[in-house]
């Protein structure tokens, strides 16, 4: 596929959204690599560690030809029942900042938006998932502030001064999210120093920090009903104008929250034969606040089952991940096998359970995130 970044403008502008059986899958690698129709010239490239300056880096950096503002949370509600949920923006340039509007319009843009949002009803054992997309113009979608305000049609991130509290707020036919987010943890820099190298070539790498822990309060509709939830949530932020090389097939992301208050991300970056890139990286961040590197050669990773989607893609979605320091050696077990994301780029993204290897005692939840599997994979 050639024409990735072309293909979305053409959804936006022709106002799909939603409808899955009307929208074509995007190759991810072609979306997030060099190669793409739109190119990488006159884009800002990720290519040295740099200043992050605070509330000023949550808003979006136009320069970079890719970005997006990653939520994920597991909540419960007053009954116990628990749910998982996910709501992402994806800004999307179609030219570089600074160059000439294709048209003297109040609807001409130079981006397009995506967004997705889900709901895991792990008691109804129901996924629920949905996506927008719109030009960046007219107001149909974007990010502004102070206040900070992301958007997308009625879908938003709201903030406070100067950026939290958030009011998250997410509404389909089938579900709703309602939520309030306030950081119980500092911004986490990813990689070295916030610089996330992907793949070989210079540039293709991403600017990325994390939040681990926001305490997360509201509601979440399905069914019809309304529950009144509590939880975490952990927020991820990338930005870049290329990431994969064209080896690469797509990445395993695990976000983790331990009860003993320390948090993990470890992301498995896999090549078109399978083979696991040495660049796959992660941190462990200690409920002291000390964050160590996790290098592949400190976790390992095996699957232990699959799930095959409608695409006929097999996905893992029950992993052993062994760490050596400190050691520790755990289960990560999806809460519901069907978390599939029928989206323009299609890829797993769900709720799972830390459990200790020896005893299945579950120690933790989080979030995994499994993309670029295909048929035969």
């Amino acid at each position: 596929m050639r024409r990735p970044i072309v293909a979305i403008l053409v959804i936006a502008l022709t106002a799909c959204s939603g409808e899955r059986e009307e929208t074509p899958t995007l190759s991810l690698a072609e979306t997030l690599g060099g190669s793409s129709s739109v190119g990488t010239a006159g884009f800002a490239r990720a290519t040295a560690p740099r200043d992050f300056v605070f509330p000023r880096d949550h808003h979006s950096h136009p320069a970079f030809r890719n970005e997006w503002w990653y939520l994920t949370g597991n909540l419960e509600a007053e009954d116990g029942r628990e749910f998982g949920y996910q709501l992402t923006f994806f800004r999307i340039a179609l030219a570089p900042e600074g160059t000439a509007a294709a048209r003297a319009s109040a609807w001409a843009a130079r981006e397009v938006w995506m967004a997705h949002a889900a709901v895991t009803d792990i008691h109804g054992k129901q996924h629920y998932h949905s996506q927008r997309l719109s030009r960046g113009a007219a107001g149909l979608a974007g990010n502004s502030g102070p206040p900070f305000r992301l958007w997308l049609d009625d879908w938003h991130i709201s903030g406070g001064e100067p950026v939290f509290p958030w009011q998250v707020s997410a509404t389909t036919g089938e579900f709703g999210i309602q939520l309030d987010l306030v950081p119980r943890r500092d911004v986490t820099l990813q990689g070295e120093d916030g610089l996330s190298q992907k793949s070989a070539a210079p540039g293709n790498a991403s600017y990325y920090y994390s939040i681990t822990r926001l305490g997360t309060s509201g509601s979440i509709a399905v069914g019809g009903n309304s529950y009144p939830v509590r939880g975490l949530s952990w927020l991820d932020r990338e930005w870049s104008t290329s990431a994969l090389g064209p080896d690469q097939a797509g990445w395993d992301w695990f976000s983790l929250q331990l009860d003993s208050g320390d948090d993990v991300m470890y992301y498995q970056l896999r090549k078109g034969d399978g083979a696991i890139d040495p660049l796959s990286r992660g941190s462990w961040l200690g409920q002291d606040g000390v964050q160590k590197p996790l290098l592949p050669g400190n976790v390992k990773l095996t699957v232990l089952k699959y799930w095959q989607g409608p695409d006929g893609a097999r996905y893992p979605v029950r992993w052993r991940m062994v760490l050596d320091d400190p050691r520790r050696e755990w289960v990560i077990a999806a809460a519901l096998d069907d978390q599939l994301m029928e989206t323009v780029i299609s890829y797993w993204e769900g709720t799972v359970n830390v459990l200790e290897a020896g005893t299945g005692t579950r120690i933790g939840r989080g979030y995994l995130e499994m993309t670029g599997y295909r048929p035969g994979s």
